[in-house]
């Protein structure tokens, strides 16, 4: 009796298939929680960036903050003079930043574009208060590239392109306005996206006029018309031009001869594009 006693006891011995099963358990969540604290730290650090940038934001004693950030440029220029797609602009900056430019705009609802996109459909969308991020694809690359794009991933009037040639690593657009950087920590960046992205005290044409994906015929953001890098020709059109006949307008219609101004419609907010 005694023997089969110990026996028995001898058997129970130490539960190790139960500690390996915890063992694993407590490790697939350690990793779970790595994880997810690793890949939401680009946003999360995004947070803490425009909370400091939120004080450049745009209030009627303060109608464009952007004069408070150094290195920013301005210009002057008169909003809807549209052409054809298979017309160019010769533009007076690069990245362009105003002018006149394509009747369709470039889909501009938090979308990070991965080729180069034609410049004369992203300045249409400056015009709707967007906030145009480019950036050279020889500089910025792989984490300065992800800390890039969070700033426009998501992010309602706001767009991202790689800009072959750029003179610096970063642009930024908006309508009438450039700022170039060359860190992707500058806090410059998150500062002219507060101030200028939508800001309603008349510092872009068309307030209120949409960002959303025009679609396949018009502006298709899955199959956006190429940048063009070549130099362009001589009947590119002037930065003084008044506009080409039959170019589209905002509301479907077209443009009247002899550059008649065209209206920019009022459409529904967008809707961010994941």
């Amino acid at each position: 009796m005694k023997a089969a006693r110990s026996s028995v006891v001898s058997k129970k011995g130490t539960p190790w298939g139960t500690i390996i099963a915890v063992v694993a358990i407590v490790a697939l969540a350690a990793s779970v929680i790595i994880y997810y604290m690793v890949q939401s730290a680009p946003k999360r650090e995004q947070a803490d960036r425009e909370a400091a940038a939120a004080s450049f934001a745009p209030t009627a004693s303060d109608p464009d903050p952007s004069k408070r950030i150094p290195g920013v440029v301005t210009a002057d220029y008169k909003g809807s003079v549209h052409i054809l797609p298979t017309e160019r602009v010769a533009y007076d900056k690069t990245p362009p930043f105003g002018g006149p430019h394509d009747g369709y705009w470039a889909a501009c609802t938090g979308i990070v574009y991965p080729n180069a996109v034609r410049t004369e459909n992203m300045v249409h969308a400056l015009e709707h208060g967007a906030v145009w991020i480019a950036y050279n694809p020889q500089q910025i690359t792989g984490d300065a590239l992800n800390l890039l794009s969070v700033r426009a991933k998501g992010k309602p009037y706001t767009m991202m392109s790689p800009y072959p040639g750029l003179d610096k690593p970063i642009s930024l657009q908006s309508w009438g306005h450039q700022l170039k950087v060359d860190d992707v920590n500058d806090a410059r960046i998150d500062e002219f996206i507060a101030a200028l992205r939508t800001n309603p005290n008349g510092v872009y044409p068309e307030v209120g006029a949409s960002c959303d994906a025009l679609g396949p015929g018009q502006f298709d953001p899955d199959n956006p018309p190429p940048f063009d890098p070549s130099k362009p020709g001589p009947d590119a059109k002037p930065m003084d031009y008044k506009g080409t006949a039959g170019a589209q307008q905002e509301q479907g219609g077209m443009n009247q001869p002899s550059g008649a101004p065209s209206t920019g419609a009022p459409a529904p907010s967008a809707t961010p594009t994941k």
